[in-house]
């Protein structure tokens, strides 16, 4: 299903992730990824979910008031965070929801299309 017409103009879409790379409204970004309705920037992390940290969302923390979810695309296969992490991550205003980077990145696209503010921080598969 094609929502590229029901998103408003300038908002981020993801239209395709494989090899390590993503592709963002037409720009080509290799390795991890943060994606919001405004911008798109690299995320510096390491290559599995369960090396995360509360700093590594440190790009989204001063986001958290305007996002209703941060999509967590946890590579190829779905992995939760730790339960201490997810609870320290809400505290500082962040509603997470891990699945596999695929389905982070149809979410995300269908939450868009929605109006929704979400944010997406994927890892590449």
């Amino acid at each position: 299903m094609d929502v590229t017409p029901l998103v408003k103009a300038g908002s981020q879409l993801i239209q395709a992730y494989a090899g390590g790379q993503f592709k963002v409204s037409g720009a080509l970004y290799d390795g991890a990824l943060i994606v919001m309705p405004e911008q798109c920037m690299l995320w510096d992390v390491g290559g599995a979910a369960s090396t995360l940290g509360v700093s590594d969302f440190e790009p989204l923390f001063q986001k958290a008031g305007d996002l209703d979810a941060v999509l967590l695309g946890t590579g190829e296969r779905m992995a939760f965070l730790l339960p201490p992490l997810m609870q320290a991550l809400k505290k500082r205003g962040l509603s997470v929801e891990c699945m596999d980077t695929g389905a982070a990145c149809r979410t995300y696209n269908v939450l868009m299309a929605e109006g929704r503010r979400v944010a997406a921080a994927l890892l590449p598969v």
